[in-house]
């Protein structure tokens, strides 16, 4: 049984982060180059910025996951937030890509029984199941960003990423199996 909870688990992280990755490229899609590296006030990352941030944290926390600190000695993170850097489109998903191929191959790596050895991020002991956990909402967070600037900066050409709100209710009634507590 614990064994089938393992898998099932493995299995919801990973559609998880593909739900993260494919809300983050809905809102990208609609973006110009030039938005992407806009900043909505002083205080604000751009999306540039905050892809090459979670490109970065991918990478350190997903490379030799089971076996060093999730925080690589190499990884940049300052560097991340440099807002002078302006990569271009391609480059900028490049770089996303690679980062979501490291969390993928390791996630395909690991097994149900991994779920409960101990990793470290930062110093700091963490379950395998903790530390995927750690990451699924750090992505979120950073993903409901990426949204929420572009949708800003599309204004009335946003072409929204889920149910549009006139439809909400309808759509409820439609498939209220589909309806979240």
């Amino acid at each position: 049984m614990l064994i089938e909870v393992g898998a099932a688990y493995l299995d919801e992280a990973r559609r998880s982060f593909r739900g993260h990755k494919r809300l983050a490229e809905g809102a990208i899609a609609q973006l110009s180059d030039e938005q992407l590296h806009a900043q909505i006030d002083a205080e604000s990352n751009s999306i540039a910025i905050i892809l090459r941030h979670l490109a970065g944290n991918m990478r350190s926390r997903f490379t030799d996951f089971l076996i060093s600190d999730g925080e690589k000695s190499n990884r940049n993170r300052d560097g991340e937030f440099d807002e002078h850097l302006r990569p271009s489109r391609e480059e900028l998903m490049a770089t996303w890509e690679s980062g979501w191929r490291t969390v993928f191959d390791t996630l395909d790596s690991l097994a149900p029984d991994d779920l409960l050895r101990t990793v470290t991020v930062r110093g700091e002991p963490h379950t395998v199941l903790q530390a995927i956990n750690r990451q699924v909402a750090h992505y979120a967070y950073h993903v409901g960003q990426v949204v929420f600037i572009a949708k800003h900066l599309k204004g009335p050409d946003w072409r929204t990423l889920s149910i549009p709100k006139a439809r909400a209710k309808t759509s409820a009634m439609e498939h209220p199996e589909k309806e979240r507590p």
